[in-house]
């Protein structure tokens, strides 16, 4: 469980470190609508949302408030895997070391 601790935090430090400098050094609509012009830019998002609403389905099963797991959705979907990896980390601290809690929540 520690491994997965460690690769959570560094998932969240990348993202932290690339969102920063895609907000600060981007253009995010006019390379967006370049992104959105080719073939494998478009394979590209869909292949990463088809990610985020997986690992949301996982959220949505595993927390015991709607409202909350409606949050950590629009977290996904906004911020990607920066969410992802911040919710795996949580999850993990908070199923203190049982997998099965980690991976069901509050149907283990």
């Amino acid at each position: 469980m520690r491994l997965a601790k460690v690769v959570s935090l560094l998932g969240v430090l990348a993202m932290t470190v690339v969102l920063v400098f895609g907000f600060t050094q981007g253009d995010f609509f006019g390379e967006g609508s370049q992104l959105l012009a080719m073939p494998w830019g478009i394979v590209s998002l869909v292949d990463l949302y088809t990610g985020f609403v997986l690992f949301s389905g996982w959220i949505i099963y595993r927390e015991e408030s709607r409202p909350v797991a409606i949050l950590w959705t629009i977290a996904m979907l906004t911020l990607g895997f920066f969410a992802a990896s911040l919710y795996a980390f949580l999850a993990l601290q908070s199923s203190a070391g049982d997998w099965r809690k980690f991976w069901l929540g509050r149907h283990a």
